[in-house]
């Protein structure tokens, strides 16, 4: 048997792992029947022996093969025995947590001799639903806005998601419910450079740098969801900062709006770049195109690059 677990979001491939190898472990108790080769380092005769080898204990054995990709001897050699493989008692579980191109031959070949499921980056809403979800188990509820809040400064990683959340229920000791000052006090945003970069391009009325920049975010396999999120936080601090004046006292907007100082900073310079009007006229064509890509209404990136044109 062949099952093939792959995708961006390897916090979610790698429990789905875990959750193979321990019902595995629960059957055979014993462990030996568990198996593991990094193909970086094993190669495919490391990997054949063990398949033909008599297992001395009852049951079928579980291996497990990462990094098998960038093994072109083992891909060249699976193929040609795979129907061996497809045959045998065993299971053998290809997992990556690399990118792999839905058009990679090997991928597609996995895919046709047995099981497969791609994990793929959570979109807005089941994001929301697999957070609620992680804050029940911790016996804990979030807040709306703080939940909006967390998704703002985090994205849809995962890893770190899971982390923070742990982080706040761990302040929360009486379980109630987190609320956005909560996360503001805790959890420290995820500004990337890069987008800091995109918005720097159009404040400075530099579409054709701006669309380059975005095409290289979807390239890099960032979702447009968390493209917009991000624009969309970046903006709102913008009008923040900007109703302040400027040049502005970071220090006491900071105190005045409970924004992170380090968001502030990175803030002001794009803000002076901006007139009132144009951040507010910015700030409702996002809402629109937010709102049109979510009904369906707008091919998501075809929508994001729109955007970047208009304002």
């Amino acid at each position: 048997m062949i099952i093939f677990l792959y995708g961006q979001d390897t916090y979610q491939s790698r429990q789905k792992l875990n959750e193979i190898v321990e019902h595995f472990k629960k059957i055979h108790k014993s462990g030996l029947n568990l198996k593991s080769f990094n193909l970086q380092e094993a190669s495919f005769k490391d990997f054949k022996d063990e398949i033909q080898q008599s297992s001395m204990f009852k049951g079928k054995k579980l291996i497990v093969l990462t990094n098998v990709f960038s093994n072109a001897d083992f891909k060249e050699k699976f193929k040609k025995d795979a129907q061996f493989f497809k045959e045998a008692k065993d299971i053998i579980l290809f997992y990556e947590n690399k990118k792999i191109l839905e058009s990679d031959k090997f991928a597609l070949f996995l895919k046709k001799q047995g099981e497969f499921q791609k994990f793929e980056l959570m979109e807005k809403q089941k994001l929301k639903d697999w957070i609620k979800q992680e804050f029940r188990k911790q016996e804990t509820e979030i807040g709306e806005f703080a939940l909006n809040l967390l998704i703002d400064f985090t994205g849809n990683d995962a890893w770190r998601l899971s982390n923070e959340i742990k982080k706040l229920c761990l302040f929360k000791k009486e379980k109630d419910k987190i609320e956005i000052q909560d996360v503001k006090i805790l959890v420290n945003p995820k500004i990337e450079t890069d987008i800091f970069k995109t918005i720097d391009a159009i404040a400075q009325k530099n579409k054709k740098q701006a669309l380059l920049l975005i095409h290289q975010h979807l390239e890099k396999d960032d979702s447009v969801f968390y493209l917009l999120s991000m624009i969309n936080f970046l903006f709102r601090n913008l009008i923040m900062v900007k109703s302040y004046g400027l040049p502005s006292n970071s220090l006491a907007i900071s105190k005045a709006t409970g924004m992170h100082p380090f968001v502030i900073k990175k803030t002001i310079n794009s803000a002076e770049r901006f007139s009132m009007e144009e951040l507010k006229k910015a700030f409702q064509k996002l809402f629109e195109t937010d709102l049109n890509i979510k009904s369906g209404k707008i091919d998501p990136e075809a929508g994001l690059k729109a955007l970047i044109i208009d304002i």
